[in-house]
């Protein structure tokens, strides 16, 4: 037996004493360093430490028995984690950081059990039966404060950083609850009841304890097959059986003489449905009395009618027919009461103008003892007593000349205008409807427009008045679409677009532009078609002048009048449907929608300003 005694000083004298048997030694320490500590195991396993700095403490140690290397690296490791450290091996050293940084680095990751038991490692857990997204939560607790825990549902894994003696200790709790549920598809068809309204009973009742829920995953779920008249159970053998012997209770013929039906509709609309039923419950009477009266049983049931009303508060329908008839009016009601398609329609409108032009003219006046002797005007322009009145035109306008009472007297007027108009449009109005449902949105301003105006007379300006007209100016979506069998979608399409136009020519009213096209087409579902399109290219001179002078060379250019104006229009107008048939379509596609408008409103002011714009889907 060999006796290895060591001094160590930290805050103090402190006397480690490690007695050895062959490889094995006896580990006693009082209030020593922890820094000092691991000096210690270092030269006893032969193994590299890295320490942090923030590693720091005091440690106590009492071992009555010898220990061999791997005992005492593990009495190392359960030092470490009393104190919140732990170990990353590395490839030439092993590094003792804090506990909260631990995860965070290059643990050992290991598919199982094997390392040391206060070793911190990474795992993969991988869940067979039961989903592992449900079992975070139960989990959680019995995972370390600075461990992690957190499932994968593409796998169905769980992934766990914490001690390995942990992690072993969770393996062998989910072993326990990952079990194989006897669950299986149960179908059973009605006689006499009618599934929808089974079902609608059976899911009032909740039968299943929420212990049951958990162990089958959520318990036992119902639904109702309209076509066949079946009542479909998914679950655990014994809740089926429960529910199986409520649906054959409920599933017996009603003990009543009477002929009156009460059947609430889910989907469809009662009034319309009342109209369809008298009409077929009416031919129905008349098929059967033919029957009857052919087989010579009394020439059959002239007195028998069939009465249908519709209870449009609680949608419900009140039938009163012949006990023969009343199955064929619920068949027809059960293929009519079924869910609606909906359609997403979504129009793009681009358009983008280029309005330019240019005007240039030249007036003269000339008055002889305030007589008009000589002068030039052209059509559409401001003349040179509008300016001499204060009306001043749009544009540059220079006068050069002089008025007197007697005498020659002379004016000249020169106007020019440059005008440049631009219009870049994009717009993408969407509506969502029913299948054959017409739908309008309207999206715009109430623009008003002058349509008559008088300041009054020159002698009397009491009653000055203006007369407005106020016009819808926008954008306008009206469409009505009809689902064909397979991915077919016909749409009934007015499609508007009105804008206020960005004028060159100094227009002295306000200017609108109008797109509008209406059509029926059909295309697939979620297909891109182009429903229209416009290129236009417009370029107009307009000429004016004084016969003989103005086609004097360079001298004419004062007797003319010139206008050049060019508008290029470029328009292109696109239609998208979306058929939505269940609600996670429709889930799926407003979420796209709010988190689209959500991160525009965050990026003009802020979450802060903006907060919630709705509660999000879960």
């Amino acid at each position: 037996m060999k006796i290895i005694k060591c001094t160590l000083l930290s805050l103090g004298l402190l006397f480690t004493s490690l007695q050895a048997y062959a490889e094995e030694v006896t580990l006693n320490f009082s209030d020593a360093d922890l820094v000092a500590v691991i000096n210690s195991v270092s030269q006893i396993t032969g193994k590299n430490f890295i320490i942090d700095p923030r590693v720091k403490g005091k440690v106590t140690v009492v071992s009555s028995k010898p220990l061999n290397e791997a005992e005492v690296y593990n009495v190392f490791l359960s030092i470490l984690q009393v104190h919140g450290f732990a170990t990353v091996p590395t490839e030439n050293a092993i590094k003792i950081i804090p506990d909260a940084t631990a995860k965070q680095s290059s643990t050992p990751f290991t598919a199982a059990s094997g390392n040391p038991e206060d070793q911190l490692i990474t795992r993969v857990l991988t869940i067979n039966h039961i989903n592992a997204a449900q079992l975070v939560p139960i989990l959680r607790p019995l995972v370390a404060q600075q461990g992690h825990l957190a499932a994968y549902p593409t796998t169905n894994v769980l992934i766990i950083s914490d001690r390995a003696s942990n992690i072993l200790r969770i393996d062998r709790i989910i072993a326990q609850m990952d079990k194989e549920i006897d669950s299986d598809i149960e179908i059973i068809k009605l006689k006499h009841a009618f599934a929808a309204e089974v079902v609608r009973l059976l899911t009032g009742l909740n039968l299943t304890s929420p212990d049951q829920k958990a162990q089958a995953g959520g318990g036992i779920k119902i639904n109702a097959d309209e076509r066949t008249n079946s009542v479909l159970l998914i679950g655990e053998r014994t809740e089926r059986l429960k529910y199986r012997a409520i649906i054959a209770d409920l599933d017996s013929p009603v003990e009543s003489s009477g002929n009156t039906h009460v059947i609430y509709l889910r989907y469809a609309d009662a009034k319309n449905i009342a109209t369809i039923l008298s009409s077929v419950g009416q031919e129905a009477i008349k098929a059967e009395a033919k029957n009857v009266s052919a087989a010579g049983a009394g020439g059959g049931r002239s007195g028998e009618t069939v009465n249908v009303q519709a209870d449009e508060e609680s949608n419900a329908l009140v039938i009163t027919a012949p006990a023969s008839i009343f199955p064929s009016l619920r068949a027809v009601i059960q293929q009519l009461d079924i869910p609606r398609a909906q359609v997403h329609i979504e129009a793009i409108i681009a358009e983008v103008s280029l309005d330019t032009s240019n005007e240039l003219g030249v007036q003269w006046l000339a008055v002889q003892d305030g007589k008009g002797a000589f002068s030039t005007r052209f059509p559409g322009e401001t003349t040179i007593e509008d300016v001499a009145a204060g009306r001043i035109p749009d544009g540059l306008s220079l006068g050069l000349g002089n008025i007197q009472d007697s005498g020659l007297s002379f004016l000249t007027l020169i106007r020019a205008l440059s005008g440049d108009g631009e219009t870049n449009l994009l717009s993408t109005p969407s509506i969502v409807t029913l299948d054959n449902q017409e739908a309008e949105i309207i999206v715009g301003q109430n623009v008003p427009f002058v349509t008559g105006e008088s300041t009054g007379s020159s002698s009397d300006t009491s009653n000055p008045f203006r007369t407005i007209e106020r016009q819808d100016i926008g954008i306008s979506l009206k469409v009505k679409p009809q689902i064909n069998e397979g991915n077919a979608i016909t749409l009934e399409i007015e499609q508007e677009v009105s804008a206020i136009a960005a004028s060159s020519a100094g227009a002295v009213d306000i200017v609108t532009t109008k797109r509008s096209i209406r059509t029926t087409v059909q295309l697939e579902d979620e297909e891109m078609l182009v429903l229209g399109g416009l290129i236009d290219d417009a370029y107009i001179d307009n000429e004016q002048k004084v016969p003989f002078l103005g086609d004097i060379p360079g001298l004419g250019a004062l007797f003319r009048s010139t206008k050049t104006s060019k508008v290029k229009r470029n328009l292109m107008v696109f239609i998208r449907a979306t058929v939505i048939k269940d609600p996670d379509k429709a889930r799926i596609m407003s979420m796209n929608k709010y988190n689209f408008m959500r991160d525009l409103q965050l990026e003009s002011v802020g979450e802060e300003a903006v907060g919630p714009l709705l509660v999000p889907y879960e």
